[in-house]
């Protein structure tokens, strides 16, 4: 159960205490990075991804086109630090394109 608090406190402290005590981070980031993924890479990359997977620091990719993949793991460094900016974290460290 959530502890009560005497002081008023805004509701992102709450939503956040809320968060860190079900332990719930790794699946909002989950969430999250399928959301930077589709923003990043625009309609043209997402028309042919089929599948996105967080798996601890690992982010799995399933492609179509097999030309898109090839082409896409030229810059797996440069789109690892993209997420990772635009997640306001270090959430990826390797990228697995399928």
């Amino acid at each position: 159960m959530a502890k009560r608090h005497s002081e008023y406190l805004s509701i992102s402290e709450i939503l956040k205490e809320f968060v860190d005590t079900n332990n719930l981070q790794d699946g909002l980031d989950k969430i999250d990075v399928r959301d930077a993924w589709a923003k990043m890479m625009g309609n043209g990359v997402n028309n042919y991804t089929t599948a996105i997977q967080l798996e601890r620091d690992t982010l799995y990719v399933q492609l179509s086109s097999s030309v898109l993949r090839e082409e896409l793991s030229y810059g797996k460094e440069k789109i690892i630090s993209m997420l990772n900016e635009s997640l306001g974290k270090e959430v990826i460290k390797t990228l697995v394109l399928r």
